[in-house]
């Protein structure tokens, strides 16, 4: 699994000739609702199981969740199931926050 830093996703995402990755939001309802990154899908880590078929293990994938340990998790379950191109973004929502969109509430 490789790790990426917030600056090094937004620059990714802010670049029109790459493919965007799937932005893969593990947490939970209520933390989606109080900040995330605009393009994530959200599916909490305690239902990955139940729709990795919703997911395309060719397309690239970053996991993220509030300081990036539960996401570190689902990053490694996801390896372990076939997908390849997977991320874990370093210090989640919370580091994005502080280094990219500081306008993004944190709790």
């Amino acid at each position: 699994m490789q790790h990426i830093t917030a600056p090094e996703l937004a620059q990714w995402l802010a670049d029109s000739t790459k493919k965007a990755p799937i932005l893969l939001d593990v947490r939970e309802p209520w933390e989606y609702e109080t900040c995330h990154i605009a393009q994530a899908q959200l599916i909490p880590m305690s239902v990955i199981p139940l729709r990795l078929d919703e997911l395309d293990p060719d397309t690239e994938i970053v996991c993220v969740c509030h300081h990036g340990g539960r996401s570190m998790q689902v990053a490694h379950f996801l390896e372990r199931n076939g997908f390849n191109q997977v991320m874990n973004l370093t210090g989640g929502v919370h580091a994005w926050a502080l280094q990219v969109d500081t306008s993004m509430p944190t709790y």
